[in-house]
């Protein structure tokens, strides 16, 4: 049975809010969402908002939407992609649970690789001294190592790689290392998928951005060894 002390502690705090404590917990909880997506526009991170998921599917009005929770809103996602604060502001608050991605092949590039893989390649990362640079984790299956973009303002010297991966791809085609770049992008955290799981970062964008090549050869051996089952919780920073 909880004391008089804590009941009369509780009441003071229920009547400090309204008599609404959901109501705070979801305020509270919508400010993290946007401090979260302001981290990554502050570290030059272009951002766009996206379809968020609904009951098990998502917001969007496409029958069998093949990608629930993880395309643009807007086919005019890669003009749209912004850094600036009062603009990522307003879409949240049009839209509280949008999701967010990010365009890949200007700013950065995105080595996506399945999550064991991603894990067993950041160790070996730290125990040569190579810096990985900002990893997310999507789901309990992939993780995202943020490169430097190998697409320049040249348009003359942008090389094609069979590893790049495009929205349009399935999901297969690549099921080891995908390599999105020019034309395609990424969710970003906080978003959410259809299973309630949450993208997180497991090294935050503050960290700068590697040369992708430094990261290809211990990316592609750790999925050469290994598949890809379930990412571990204490990976990720909250």
């Amino acid at each position: 049975m909880e004391s008089a002390g804590n009941v009369g502690a509780w009441w003071r705090r229920w009547l400090r809010l309204g008599g609404r404590p959901a109501e705070a917990d979801v305020a509270a909880e919508r400010a993290r969402r946007l401090r979260v997506l302001l981290d990554a526009a502050r570290a030059g991170f272009p951002v766009a908002p996206a379809a968020h998921a609904v009951d098990f599917s998502c917001s969007c009005d496409r029958v069998g939407c093949p990608a629930p929770a993880q395309h643009p809103l807007s086919f005019a996602w890669q003009s749209q992609a912004t850094t600036d604060f009062d603009q990522i502001t307003r879409w949240l608050a049009r839209d509280p649970d949008a999701n967010a991605i990010t365009p890949t092949g200007r700013v950065h590039d995105v080595l996506d690789v399945p999550a064991e893989a991603g894990r067993l390649a950041l160790e070996r990362l730290a125990e040569s001294g190579i810096a990985a640079g900002p990893v997310a984790a999507v789901d309990e299956t992939r993780w995202l190592f943020f490169t430097t973009s190998r697409s320049p303002q040249d348009e003359d010297e942008w090389w094609t790689s069979e590893l790049d991966s495009h929205p349009e791809d399935e999901q297969d085609e690549h099921p080891g290392l995908r390599w999105h770049t020019r034309g395609s992008y990424v969710l970003l955290p906080p978003s959410r998928l259809v299973d309630g799981t949450e993208v997180g970062w497991v090294r935050g964008p503050d960290h700068p951005l590697p040369d992708p090549l430094r990261l290809l050869d211990v990316l592609t051996d750790a999925c050469a060894e290994i598949g890809a089952p379930a990412l571990g919780e204490q990976w990720l920073i909250r």
